[in-house]
């Protein structure tokens, strides 16, 4: 085990760095360059050499990334010229709010769709099976934007019973004094992930119904729902554990669609607006961040895969 979190810890660091390679290379390569992006359209030829000198932009482009990766692995995530604040200091006030957005969509989205996976295995090819089954597929087929916009209509214009706007706040306790607003972000991650893990999980129960272990236990005359919940239920779940950390970056994207939608001050929507002003270091800070979640979350996922499922062993 040891020495398999060693191996997948020095694929995780290639990983981050290939990424920022990528995106560092990318945003080098835009039309009109970082110093034009964040000076503006007005700055004068003198103030545009001035900014790129100082920042190190009139180096070759490999030069310019390892003086990047060296801020980086000091703790420097760059400076946010449009917000007049450090990438750094942002993001420590949005991150915990978007990771409270992301953990709620993923706590629903798995208490729903675990039991209703089981159920869809057990009463596969049932009138039941076949509408969660469409509701599943209309989620895979739904954009995220849609879904929160098709809920605002529903819930806060036509049947105004939830606030159209997330709770507005600089802390997660600030949030959370608001659960109500909290209710249509939450839902429209979760249901974007019910669609995934819901259908996992009813392979993965299928697969296992099938297994001599269920049928020694009906044998034994155990009671059904014993043998779904300490039988079924423990070697079902890996496949979701994994998945569970191989979808970080989807739901990451998703929250992005979200917070944008429904103005939820996370990440996500700190990033939008980065986009949309060209604030290049807040864009590559908010990359390096979401590279390192979802290493450490496949990661996480691996190891509790190995931990849920003792037949599980890694050389």
């Amino acid at each position: 085990m040891i020495g398999f979190v060693l191996r997948r810890l020095v694929q995780s660091v290639l990983v981050v760095i290939g990424v920022t390679i990528i995106v560092f290379v990318l945003i080098r390569l835009l039309p009109g360059g970082t110093a034009r992006a964040t000076l503006g359209p007005r700055a004068t030829a003198a103030e545009i050499h001035a900014f790129v000198v100082a920042n190190g932009l009139n180096h070759p482009i490999p030069v310019q990334y390892v003086l990047y990766l060296k801020r980086l692995l000091s703790g420097n995530l760059g400076y946010s010229y449009h917000y007049n604040e450090s990438v750094a200091s942002l993001l420590a006030t949005n991150v915990p709010k978007t990771a409270l957005l992301v953990g709620l969509a993923y706590a629903v989205s798995l208490l729903v769709s675990v039991p209703l996976g089981i159920y869809q295995a057990v009463k596969r090819n049932s009138v039941g099976d076949y509408a969660v089954t469409a509701v599943a597929f209309v989620g895979y087929a739904m954009p995220t934007f849609w879904a929160g916009m098709l809920l605002i209509l529903g819930f806060a214009i036509t049947w105004p019973v939830l606030p159209a706007e997330a709770p507005q706040g600089a802390t997660v306790g600030a949030i959370l004094s608001q659960p109500s607003g909290l209710v249509l972000p939450v839902v429209t991650l979760a249901f974007v992930n019910f669609a995934m893990f819901s259908r996992f999980m009813r392979s993965s129960a299928i697969e296992n119904l099938v297994q001599d272990y269920i049928r020694t236990a009906r044998a034994k005359g155990m009671r059904s729902w014993w043998i779904l919940y300490r039988h079924l239920l423990p070697n079902s779940l890996g496949p979701i554990v994994s998945l569970v950390g191989l979808s970080l970056p989807v739901v990451l994207s998703g929250a992005v669609v979200a917070e944008a939608v429904f103005n939820f001050p996370g990440m996500g929507l700190l990033f939008w607006n980065a986009a949309l002003k060209q604030d290049y270091p807040l864009m590559m800070g908010f990359t390096v961040v979401v590279s390192v979640a979802t290493v450490l979350g496949s990661l996480v996922a691996d190891i509790c895969y190995a931990i849920i499922d003792p037949r599980v062993r890694f050389d």
